[in-house]
């Protein structure tokens, strides 16, 4: 009696140790509708005009910002209803040009390194390096050659710093 005894107390403790585990979860495959909708993110133009857009709507509300802060130069001369419109004359400049800005940026940025990791197919912090290059030159190739190298060694190093603080690539 003693044997069954211990077999009971040994099923027992057997049972608690099996009610201890977790239970793992299936592996569930995606739907059709999923795969779709990563194939269309993976397109490099969808990817890169919706940065853009996304971009220019970051740059919209900065410029709002930044031109609330500009103030008149003859604020003691001007009335209350001039400074108004002044004000929101100088915000609507502001927007637009930072809304310019920054779709540009976020369109050459997003096409650059989804091209360049499509042609390495890798996903790593060279793809981050080439792109911000791209985009600093282009966006500074205006001052001429000495200037498109410096945006483009600037805007590379700042985009390095940022994934490095997204810590995106491991």
């Amino acid at each position: 009696m003693a044997d069954g005894s211990d077999k009971a107390v040994e099923n027992g403790s057997l049972n608690s140790a099996e009610a201890e585990k977790p239970q793992i979860e299936p592996i569930r495959l995606p739907t059709v509708e999923e795969i779709r909708g990563q194939d269309i993110w993976n397109n490099c133009a969808v990817r890169s005009v919706v940065s853009g857009v996304m971009g220019g709507g970051l740059g919209i509300f900065m410029g709002l910002f930044l031109g609330a802060l500009d103030n008149p130069l003859m604020q003691e001369e001007m009335t209350g209803r001039q400074q108004l419109i002044y004000q929101a004359k100088q915000m609507g400049r502001r927007s637009w040009s930072s809304a310019k800005a920054f779709a540009v940026m976020g369109f050459v940025f997003s096409a650059a390194e989804c091209v360049v990791e499509k042609a390495r197919a890798k996903h790593d912090i060279t793809n981050t390096v080439v792109a911000g290059c791209a985009t600093g030159g282009a966006i500074s190739a205006k001052g001429g050659p000495k200037a498109a190298c410096v945006g483009c060694a600037g805007f590379a190093a700042f985009s390095v710093v940022i994934e490095k603080f997204l810590e995106r690539h491991q």
